[in-house]
């Protein structure tokens, strides 16, 4: 019951998980634009009074776990953090306008689900979600049997 918050006139606890893309799924979010994209979000959910209680970029997307009040709804917030967030990395970034074009970073779409009492396991799976992504790179998909012949590939 501690993490009850409150304005003039209620009492919230709106959580929600955020997932978002850039556009195309291009693998844009490493290096230092991840600590430009960091500080943007941060700064933009600061602005509108919302709580980032856990957030994690990938290299092609971008989990979010906030807090919103509820004055505030989520396509509306969503909508505010991706244009505002967009514009400000490509003033960060002016090399991206040539990949993106017409200031579109993000995809149209996101996810989003209500927490519930499930906090700590989605905030789990936020952090543990860039060393699976790293795990999962590293399998390789490579065949070593031809699945139409049965014979093995000697060639490496």
């Amino acid at each position: 019951m501690n993490d009850i918050k409150s304005l003039s006139h209620s009492k919230y606890r709106c959580k929600y998980h955020i997932v978002f893309a850039p556009k195309y799924r291009r693998q844009e979010i490493y290096g230092k634009i991840k600590k430009d994209i960091g500080q943007i979000l941060r700064k933009l959910c600061e602005q509108k009074g919302v709580e980032i209680i856990e957030a994690n970029a990938c290299k092609e997307h971008i989990h979010m776990l906030v807090s919103i009040p509820p004055n505030l709804s989520i396509a509306q917030f969503v909508g505010y953090l991706k244009g505002k967030s967009s514009l400000m990395i490509f003033d960060r970034h002016a090399n991206l306008k040539y990949k993106y074009g017409n200031r579109h970073f993000w995809c149209r779409g996101y996810y989003v689900d209500t927490v519930g009492r499930n906090e700590k396991v989605i905030g789990e799976y936020i952090k543990n979600q860039l060393q699976e992504d790293i795990a999962s790179d590293q399998i390789s998909l490579k065949e070593y049997i031809d699945p139409f012949t049965g014979s093995k590939n000697t060639k490496a």
